[in-house]
């Protein structure tokens, strides 16, 4: 298992823009598939994005299409979240994972074993 810092998340008005990272405090990341999950109250955990271990394939929630980029830097060990056009219900606290699999086109969180503690992103005017 791998141990895995999220970064980044904040306060930002509706139509902002919020980059996440998330590293390891131990150990690389470059043999891990990484998804980000999303959590918001009252709600379910809601996969946002992945990436593979070179970073060739990437999936993404209909929700977030269009607006949020996942990517990495292996050289950095960190892959990030770039999160624009922000609106109020992407309000949650987000968490990083590690797969040492590639997750199909229907990933989900049971694929991941290694996760963050998350952290929060709040859009609000």
């Amino acid at each position: 298992q791998v141990q895995l810092v999220e970064s980044g998340g904040g306060l930002v008005q509706p139509g902002g823009s919020l980059r996440l990272s998330c590293t390891t405090s131990g150990g690389t990341l470059n043999y891990y598939s990484i998804g980000w999950f999303r959590q918001a109250p009252g709600k379910e955990r809601e996969g946002v994005s992945c990436i593979s271990r070179s970073g060739g394939i990437t999936y993404y929630a209909d929700s977030v299409t269009g607006r949020f980029t996942i990517s990495r830097d292996n050289t950095k060990n960190t892959v990030y979240l770039q999160m624009n056009r922000l609106r109020p219900d992407d309000t949650a606290v987000y968490y990083c994972a590690a797969s040492g699999s590639l997750p199909g086109s229907r990933w989900s969180a049971g694929d991941f074993g290694s996760w963050g503690r998350g952290t929060q992103v709040t859009v609000s005017s």
